[in-house]
């Protein structure tokens, strides 16, 4: 046969899609798993539709996820997250995603690899080995499978789920082994050939640099469209982005900062009336915050998950650029403002000594199983001997 069927489900995780596969139905080298990914995504694709795959032509719908036995006392399960480029040959597994760690543990359910009760709240312990930080997925079950319907609606996604609740332990240092990898909340950054910039550099459940958006020369109302076609402006921001990965230690040079994904950049702004993308407009007395992110030089419709937890955790850091911009005397949940509508998160953080820790994120996603059977990949691509 001219292509190899490969065991897989479809899923979808909060705003992202992936493939998900077992750990036992892959290749154990990575160089192969990653012929793999890459071939039945679609990529690499000089388009950046990704029609030949499964890929959606956008980061946030160009993921695999991939899901075993855990090799952490405390976990049930490992899920190590794969982004797949869409125009380059690359595969990288620097961070973790947010939205689609509220797939997992329904998969892992659904599939017989975890057993909980029937009916009733499920526990399952998620190790992701991105970040090696573990994640607490509660969810419920209805006749031994994981709820699917439900009133919890997140912006981005059309319609209403069944919740998961996501709680990211000890999500501080999950990239560069710190909190604050600088050891400051706030940072003058020296971008070269561009300028200074103040940016706070912080280190929770993904590594991420926020800086202002009025620094550069915005509202920080943009919808995703204006960000990719103000001139110069993606590639300011992958300037900063760059020089800030050096700051962080995760890079030794920009030049090989560009071709990592984190840290995720954003920027933020005071609460302020902004449209959304579904034309009803946010009004600044519902959030505490507005953000735009940007992740793979892509302006994100919806905030990414862990860099939201991120920006909770920096809205708590007295100081940090985030801080300066959020409403005074703001809620234990934090509400953020972005293109898609309003996002809450929590982040719980606290001062051990005069060092900042974070102890806990948590959210609320929805997730649902789109099909599952197997994916074909053209042996000629991917190696003879690239199977399961």
């Amino acid at each position: 046969m001219q292509q190899t069927r490969i065991p897989a489900a479809f899923i979808r995780g909060g705003t992202s899609k992936a493939l998900i596969f077992k750990s036992t139905d892959l290749p154990v080298a990575r160089e192969d798993c990653d012929r793999i990914f890459l071939e039945t995504m679609g990529s690499p694709d000089p388009y950046g539709r990704q029609l030949n795959g499964m890929g959606g032509g956008l980061s946030s719908l160009s993921k695999v996820c991939i899901v075993g036995p855990s090799s952490h006392p405390e976990a049930d399960v490992d899920y190590t997250k794969a982004q797949i480029q869409l125009r380059e040959a690359r595969v990288d597994y620097h961070s973790n995603c947010g939205n689609m760690s509220a797939a997992i543990g329904p998969f892992a359910v659904d599939e017989g690899m975890v057993k909980v009760a029937p009916d009733g709240e499920a526990l399952v312990r998620i190790y992701n080995t991105n970040t090696r930080k573990l994640i607490h997925a509660r969810f419920a079950m209805v006749n031994g499978s994981a709820a699917v319907d439900g009133d919890l609606v997140i912006p981005g996604v059309a319609g209403s789920g069944s919740a998961v609740r996501l709680d990211f332990l000890d999500p501080g240092g999950a990239t560069t082994g710190k909190l604050l990898p600088t050891g400051q909340v706030l940072d003058v950054l020296d971008v070269e050939g561009v300028g200074q910039f103040t940016v706070s550099m912080i280190d929770a459940a993904n590594a991420c640099v926020f800086v202002r958006a009025v620094d550069l020369g915005l509202t920080g109302a943009e919808m995703p469209e204006e960000i990719e076609s103000k001139p110069g402006l993606l590639e300011l921001l992958s300037k900063i982005r760059c020089a800030a990965s050096v700051a962080m230690g995760i890079c030794a040079t920009v030049q090989e900062a560009s071709k990592k994904s984190v840290p995720i950049i954003g920027f933020v702004s005071p609460s302020q009336d902004a449209p959304m993308l579904n034309g009803e407009r946010i009004e600044a007395d519902q959030i505490d915050v507005t953000a735009r992110m940007l992740s793979n030089g892509q302006p994100h419709r919806a905030l990414p998950i862990t860099a939201s937890l991120c920006l909770a955790v920096a809205a708590r850091l007295s100081g940090s650029v985030v801080h300066q911009c959020t409403r005074p005397g703001q809620a234990v949940n934090l509400s953020i403002g972005m293109p898609s509508g309003i996002l809450v998160a929590d982040a719980q953080v606290t001062q051990d000594g005069g060092t900042w820790v974070a102890e806990r994120c948590t959210l609320l996603r929805t997730q649902r199983r789109l099909f599952d059977g197997s994916v074909y990949a053209r042996t000629s691509r991917i190696g003879q001997n690239s199977q399961g």
